[in-house]
């Protein structure tokens, strides 16, 4: 359900956006504001900016979200729609060779920070349960993705041509993997991702696990599971199985006590549905994976986001994740070459778990 912000009349319709605490310099209308059409009052975004020029990407909190729009990366369509995209080849974080215009859910107060228990879920057999914010999680979200990046200079490699619009996160903490239990290495249980071909007509949606182990392990691989087309691996066209661009489906992750269950739907396909307990290490494919962490997820920190991370890395190297996509640096001329990310949601709702019906 979208969310209509009620401002008070003595606020004008412009405001002065500020990130980081450090003004972008950009003035925009209150009618393009993403928070007056949808509720955003427990997301941060990050943006593909660096106006400050303190050669980290941009970040907006939760409060200055509610008065911020970009009108290249974040924005409202003429339908009142919310549009993120991102560029090939632009500021990235930290951890990242991947470009983004994507949220970061925060549950806790301002003052608490980003990777604290008190901002974040946990399953239910977590031990320090009581610290997190709750137990479990809801994401609903109905996409259209526009568009992906069209060039790449190493096509095979699989996460060329892809980009994901919703995914689970745990915390990135280096106090938790020093306790060497074998969480709080900021890994992923679920990726959402289209993916198209340049020359096909249709691309696929599929959803990724990864194995929760530390980067050095070599065992540590996302694990992919179709719902509409191929695999990422897959070259072939998925043909009328598949999704197109601009074809609108819906996703649901419901983190309920320790398992995450997963609705996909559209139009013109049969509803997908899949479940995977996240505190072990059985598949969704109810089979055990022996090179998993055995107790999966269950003592990681966790959070959702959503919008467009483009998996079209510029960088050249012999790694798995390193298409080397192309790319300028300007938005213009990359938006003219196809060399972004483009994916616009008509919803998009986070709240607490819901008991499986």
């Amino acid at each position: 359900m979208k969310f209509k912000t009620i401002l008070a009349s003595t606020i004008v319709s412009t405001f002065f956006i500020t990130s980081c605490g450090t003004s972008t310099g950009n003035q925009e209308s209150l009618n393009v504001i993403p928070a007056t059409q949808f509720d955003l009052s427990t997301w941060k975004i990050t943006v593909p900016t660096d106006k400050d020029n303190n050669g980290k990407v941009d970040q907006v909190s939760r409060i200055d979200i509610q008065h911020y729009s970009h009108p290249d990366y974040f924005y409202l369509d003429d339908n009142n729609n919310l549009v993120f995209a991102t560029p090939n080849k632009a500021f990235t974080t930290a951890n990242s060779t991947n470009t983004r215009s994507e949220l970061h859910q925060l549950l806790g107060g301002p003052k608490v920070k980003s990777n604290a228990p008190a901002n974040n879920f946990s399953l239910k057999s977590h031990p320090n349960v009581k610290n997190h914010a709750q137990i479990g999680g809801n994401l609903q979200a109905t996409v259209k993705v526009n568009h992906v990046a069209k060039r790449a200079t190493y096509p095979n490699k699989n996460p060329a041509y892809s980009v994901v619009v919703g995914q689970i996160h745990a915390t990135k903490d280096k106090a938790i993997v020093a306790q060497g239990n074998g969480f709080g290495y900021g890994n992923e249980p679920i990726k959402i991702y289209f993916k198209k071909w340049p020359n096909h007509q249709y691309g696929s949606v599929f959803w990724n696990y990864e194995r929760n182990l530390p980067k050095a392990d070599v065992n540590r691989v996302d694990i992919a599971y179709p719902v509409w087309g191929e695999l990422w691996s897959e070259s072939n066209e998925p043909g009328e199985n598949g999704i197109a661009l601009n074809e609108e489906f819906s996703y649901e992750i419901n983190v309920y006590n320790d398992i995450m269950y997963l609705t996909f739907t559209t139009a013109r396909h049969k509803t997908v549905k899949f479940q995977i307990n996240l505190a072990n290490n059985i598949d969704a494919n109810s089979k055990v994976d022996k090179y998993d962490h055995p107790n999966g997820y269950l003592g990681d920190a966790l959070f959702f986001k959503a919008g467009a991370y483009n998996q079209c890395s510029i960088k050249d190297d012999p790694g798995f994740w390193y298409p080397k996509c192309l790319g300028t640096g300007d938005w213009q001329t990359d938006k003219k070459n196809g060399d972004y990310a483009q994916v616009t949601f008509t919803k998009l709702t986070t709240g607490a778990a819901k008991k499986p019906e």
